[in-house]
C-alpha cells in the first residue's frame, strides 16, 4: 500500500503540464473564442475556436488591434477601453454585446476579459474569452417580438374598429340619408338643388373611398407581411414618380416641387411602401402650403442610413399637434378628417411602413413658417437588429 502511494507521488512530481498541453485544451473548446493581448491591446495568440467564431485565421489577426472585433458604434462609445479599465479595476470585465466577424456579419456573444499577471505581479497583457450566443439571443428576441406583435395587433384591431365606427360609419349614414331624400323628392326638386346634392354625394363617397383605401394599406402593414419585399432601390426614381403624380395638384396651387438628391442615392426598402411614404408626406405638405409656396426634398447619408427631409413653406403646426401627430387617437383622427380627409391615417400609415423597413420619422415645425418632416431608411440590408443585452452566463443550460 505504501509503495503504491509512493509511486503515485513520484508520477505526480514527474508530470509537469507543458504550454503545448494547455494550448491543446484551449483549442479543444470550439464553442469559445479565447485569445490574448499584449499591454498595447494587440492580439498575440488566437485559438481555433476564435477562428471558427470570427472567421479569421491565426496569421490574419496576430499583430492586429483588439478593436478588430468591435462594431463601429461600440468603437465610437469607447467600449474596448472601458472593458480594459473595468478589468484592471475589478479583476475582470464581462459583457453581452454584438461583435463583428471577418465577413462583416454580426454575432451576439457573452464576453469576459481579465488581466494576465506575472510571477512578480507585473502586467503581461490580457485574456479575452467569448461565447457565441447569437441563436439564443435571436430566440429570446423572437419571443419578445412575438409578444410585442400580439400587443400591437390588439391595439391595431381596436383602432381599426374605432375608425370603422366613427370615421366611416357616420359619413356613410349621411350619404345614405342624402340619397334617400333625393330618391323620395327628386321629381319635386329644382335642377340646381338636385345638382348640388349629387355633387355632395360624389364628394362624400369619394372621400369615403379614400379613407377606406388608407385603412386597407394600414392593415397591410400587419396582416399581409408576405407582400413585404425590400431590396436596394434608387431613391430618386421613387421621388420622381411621386412628383409626377402630384405635379398637377401642385401647379394648380402654384406650388414649386423640387428635390436635390443625387442619382446614385440608394436605400434598402419595399418599393410600394416607399411610394406610399413619400406620397403621403408630400401630398400632406401640398394641402398645408399656400399658393406660391415651395416643397423641397433633400437627403444625406449618415453611417448606415439615409435621412430624407421633406420641407415646406406652409402653415406649420403647434407643439401639441406635433406630439400627437404619429400616435393619433380617435378624437384627433375625427377632427383632422373634417379638415383634411385621411391625413391622420396617412401619417399613421407612413410611420408603420417606415418601422417595417427599419426606419423612423419625426417632425420639426413652427406655426406660420412651415414644417420639416424627416425620415430614415437603411442603405443596406440590416444584418441583425441590435437589441438589449440581458445578462447571460456561461453555465446556463443549453
Amino acid at each position: 500500500m505504501e509503495n503504491k502511494q509512493d509511486n503515485l507521488k513520484i508520477l505526480k512530481n514527474k508530470y509537469i503540464p507543458t504550454a503545448e498541453f494547455y494550448s491543446q485544451i484551449i483549442d479543444s473548446l470550439q464553442d469559445y473564442s479565447i485569445f490574448t493581448l499584449n499591454n498595447e491591446f494587440i492580439i498575440n495568440s488566437w485559438s481555433s475556436g476564435s477562428t471558427k467564431i470570427f472567421g479569421y485565421e491565426t496569421e490574419e489577426v496576430i499583430g492586429q488591434s483588439f478593436h478588430l472585433i468591435f462594431t463601429e458604434d461600440d468603437l465610437k462609445n469607447g467600449i474596448p477601453k472601458k472593458e480594459i479599465e473595468t478589468a484592471l479595476k475589478e479583476g475582470r470585465a464581462t459583457d453581452n454585446r454584438w461583435h463583428i466577424a471577418k465577413d462583416k456579419s454580426l454575432f451576439y456573444a457573452y464576453g469576459l476579459v481579465f488581466p494576465l499577471i506575472g510571477f512578480e505581479g507585473e502586467l503581461l497583457g490580457y485574456v479575452k474569452i467569448l461565447r457565441d450566443l447569437t441563436e439564443r439571443k435571436q430566440s429570446e428576441d423572437a419571443i419578445k417580438k412575438y409578444i410585442r406583435d400580439l400587443e400591437e395587433l390588439n391595439t391595431h384591431k381596436e383602432s381599426v374598429l374605432a375608425i370603422l365606427s366613427h370615421d366611416l360609419r357616420s359619413p356613410l349614414s349621411g350619404i345614405i340619408s342624402t340619397a334617400k331624400y333625393l330618391k323620395e323628392n327628386f321629381y319635386k326638386m329644382e335642377p340646381d338643388a338636385v345638382q348640388k346634392m349629387l355633387d355632395l354625394l360624389y364628394k362624400a363617397s369619394t372621400e369615403e373611398l379614400n379613407m377606406l383605401d388608407y385603412l386597407v394599406e394600414w392593415a397591410r402593414i400587419k396582416y399581409a407581411s408576405d407582400t413585404f419585399s425590400p431590396k436596394k432601390i434608387k431613391l430618386t426614381e421613387y421621388i420622381d414618380k411621386v412628383f409626377e403624380t402630384l405635379n398637377e395638384t401642385a401647379q394648380i396651387n402654384t406650388i414649386n416641387l423640387h428635390h436635390e438628391i443625387e442619382d446614385n442615392t440608394s436605400v434598402f426598402a419595399d418599393g410600394k411602401m416607399l411610394i406610399s411614404i413619400i406620397q403621403n408626406i408630400v401630398s400632406n405638405a401640398i394641402k398645408h402650403t399656400e399658393k406660391g409656396g415651395t416643397i423641397s426634398v433633400t437627403a444625406k447619408s449618415t453611417e448606415n442610413k439615409i435621412i430624407v427631409l421633406v420641407k415646406d413653406t406652409g402653415v406649420g403646426m403647434s407643439k401639441d399637434i406635433m406630439q400627437r401627430l404619429f400616435t393619433p387617437q380617435m378624437k384627433t383622427l375625427s377632427e383632422t378628417r373634417k379638415k383634411d380627409k385621411g391625413a391622420g391615417i396617412g401619417l399613421l400609415l407612413v410611420k408603420g411602413f417606415l418601422e417595417k423597413n427599419g426606419g423612423e420619422i419625426w417632425v420639426e415645425s413652427i406655426e406660420g413658417e412651415g414644417s420639416s418632416f424627416y425620415f430614415t431608411l437603411p442603405i443596406e440590408k440590416p444584418l441583425y437588429k441590435i437589441g438589449s443585452s440581458e445578462e447571460i452566463m456561461f453555465d446556463e443550460s443549453e
